[in-house]
């Protein structure tokens, strides 16, 4: 798939970590609740089933207490330690959606670099003005941030 500038939003870094460390804090519920949600607010994985079809189920905290629905998402594709698809417009359930505040369709891409893992994120939307508006939300940031902390959580430093 090509990367459609009027659609589609991306990310890219280096992770200093191998490839294999990088897909377990993504599959693996308990470490991706470590840095799935921008901190300092927490996560709760609810559901994580990392299969085409699976559920892929958050809520977030801001006071460790009282949780509040973040991610109910479909795996599309998964290739292991290669590439996950998860879409927000099917549920977990499998149902057509309207999540807010916008659909949205994430790849995941994790290869082989000589310092660890290239690992890149593109985030399609189905319009032009859903892309802008995801833009203007913060994806920069927000997605930003929990690459960061994904970094930092299979580098070691946090």
């Amino acid at each position: 798939m090509t990367f459609d500038p009027d659609l589609d939003l991306g990310l890219e870094r280096i992770i200093r970590a191998p490839r294999a460390a990088v897909w377990r804090a993504w599959t693996d519920p308990s470490r991706l609740a470590r840095w799935w949600t921008p901190a300092p607010s927490l996560c709760r994985v609810d559901r994580l089933d990392v299969r085409p079809g699976g559920a892929f189920v958050t809520s977030f905290s801001d006071d460790g207490t009282e949780y509040v629905p973040h991610m109910d998402a479909c795996f599309v594709a998964v290739d292991e330690l290669e590439r996950m698809v998860f879409t927000n417009a099917i549920d977990s359930d499998w149902r057509p959606a309207r999540p807010e505040p916008i659909a949205m369709t994430a790849t995941v891409t994790l290869t082989d670099h000589p310092d660890g893992t290239d690992y890149r994120i593109v985030v399609r939307h189905g319009t032009p003005d859903a892309r802008a508006q995801h833009d203007k939300l913060g994806f920069a940031d927000g997605w930003g941030t929990v690459a960061a902390q994904l970094a930092a959580h299979v580098e070691g430093t946090k």
